[in-house]
Parts: C-alpha cells; structure tokens; sequence
C-alpha cells in the first residue's frame, strides 16, 4: 500500500480522489490514438509534414495568361501525401480562376507519378509525355480550350496583304510589344496555305486565298514549342474582304499599314520588318521573283497526295518527259 502522503496525490488511488471526466476523456483519446498509430503508423504523420513538403513549389505566369507548376521543385516529395496535395491543388485552382489565368501547366516528374490521379480527379488531362517526366494541363479560360497540341515540332503561318499595304496587328501578350503579322499554329493534318487563311479570318475577320509562300523562319529550342524545333512560314495571301473585326482575346489593334512603313517602324518585329521588305521588292520587281509556289502530286501510297513548294518552274521544264 502506498503511504498516505501519496495516496492523496494519484487520482484513484485508495484515499484519494475519484478520476474526473475530462481525465477519462484524455485517457479514452491518447488510447485510441496510440491504437491508431500502431495498426496504421502513416496516418500518425503530421499533417504539417506533408504541408512542409509542399515549400518552395511556385506557380510560374508565363505570357500567355497561364501558370505553370513544376512538382520537381517539391523538397521532400516522399512526405507529402496525396490527399494533401490534392487539397493544395484544389485551392491553387480556385485563386487561379480569381486571378483570371486561363490555364494550368503541371509537370509531374516520373517518380511522382502518384500525384497524377490526384489533379485527373479535378479535371487535368495529360498533354505530352516525354522520357522522365509528363506534362498535364488544365483549361480555365472561357469556351473549349485554345492550348496547342503538342508535337515533334511547331508549324506557324502568317501575312495577309493587300495592294501596298499589309494587315498587322499588336497582340495581348506577348514578350515584346510591337507590331506582327497575323498567324498561328498549324492543326494536325492541315495544309500550310489553308492554315494562313484560317488564322488571319480567326483574328482579323479577313477572308483571303493563299498565293505563295514567301520564307521560313527556323529556330531551335523554342519556348513556346516546349523546348523542341520551331518553323514558322512566312505566306503571301490575296484578300477577298478588307473590313476588319478582329479578335478582342488575341489582338489589342489590328489595321491596315502601308508596306514601306511597315519596313521602316520601330515598333514591329524583326521578323515583320524583314517579311515587309521582301513584299515591296516583289510589288516593284515582280513576285515571281520571290514567291514559292505549290503544287500537288499523288505520292507512292496509293489514294494519297502531297504538295511540293517551290519557285516557279517554266512550263518548257515542267514537261520535260
């Protein structure tokens, strides 16, 4: 037995007093948590820990009113659980549709693969996969979603104009605020010149028939192509409307220039000026100095056709037989 100067200081115990109900309360709770820890010790984690995991990862803007999200950059992937970075995304996604971002880039290292489930669940589909990592995007912009395709490399069109002059316009955004011709990406499967005349109608409301191509412009490592190779072609179309309704997402201004202002502007692309001046030497000289023409031929499998460009080939030699 206890001597009695301790019986009175342990509740319970034969003298002293009888345990209360907040004691039995935290007594009932501590075994049940230890129970919990035992038959299931990963839930027995802070939460914090796995907030702590989440430190560093950053939503980069980029220029086009998007955002992207590198899960390589978490510091502790192991320690955060899937739960709870579904529950950060969750939230990340809804401050990101306040700012007005119109989509999500998210890349998703190989070893992290287990998190992709958790961004499917709130509507993020995959966009390209490569050897160590994948790539998932998520729309939050207004109407289908206007994210390129991804691709082995990057197909752009651009250049409408008209007797002297030439339509530009300035877009939105962009990494330098200047003047360009009206373009975009090629679709899958779509021909060069019919690319030009859907773009230029798309953001200017023009219509037009293609001529000719004028030059390619070839670049490595592009940024906006995902790191692969870039060919952006330079097309000389023939308007058919000349009022313009452009697109108010895609162009802050778009008006017909006059092409030697065109050339000689500060505020237009490098690119512009250039395309400008080999548009004036063919109205001077002649476009058959400077166009590159197409033509179709049926190719080696059966029932399917091709279109070879080129500059203009005189007919003595085009029936060479």
């Amino acid at each position: 037995m206890l001597p009695a100067s301790c019986r009175r200081a342990v509740p319970g115990a034969e003298g002293g007093p009888a345990p209360g109900a907040a004691a039995s309360r935290r007594a009932a709770w501590l075994g049940s948590a230890l129970r919990s820890a035992m038959a299931r010790p990963w839930r027995a984690l802070p939460r914090a820990r796995s907030w702590g995991a989440l430190a560093g990862l950053r939503a980069r803007p980029d220029k086009f009113g998007g955002v992207s999200v590198d899960l390589a950059e978490l510091r502790r992937p192991l320690r955060l659980e899937r739960a709870a970075f579904g529950r950060w995304l969750r939230g990340a996604v809804a401050r990101w549709r306040e700012e007005g971002r119109v989509a999500v880039w998210l890349r998703v290292p190989i070893l992290q693969s287990g998190f992709v489930a958790a961004a499917a669940s709130q509507g993020f589909a995959f966009h390209h996969a490569e050897q160590g990592s994948s790539t998932l995007t998520l729309w939050l912009g207004e109407g289908p979603s206007r994210l390129p395709v991804y691709a082995t490399h990057q197909l752009g069109v651009a250049v409408q104009h008209r007797l002297h002059t030439s339509l530009i316009f300035f877009p939105p955004i962009q990494t330098i605020n200047a003047w360009k011709f009206p373009g975009g990406l090629s679709n899958p499967g779509e021909d060069i010149g019919d690319t030009a005349v859907r773009e230029v109608f798309e953001e200017t409301g023009i219509k037009s028939e293609f001529k000719s191509i004028l030059s390619v412009r070839q670049q490595h490592e592009h940024p906006g192509a995902f790191g692969k190779s870039d060919m952006y072609i330079i097309c000389r179309l023939e308007p058919s409307s000349f009022d313009i309704s452009f697109c108010q997402q895609e162009c802050l201004r778009c008006e017909w220039m006059a092409l030697d202002e065109v050339a000689r502007t500060k505020q237009a692309t490098p690119i512009t000026s250039n395309v400008a001046k080999l548009l004036l030497y063919g109205y001077r000289e002649g476009f058959d100095k400077i166009d590159i023409t197409m033509r179709e031929f049926p190719a080696v499998y059966p029932g399917l056709f091709y279109k070879l460009y080129h500059r203009e080939l005189p007919e003595s030699y085009r029936n060479i037989t």
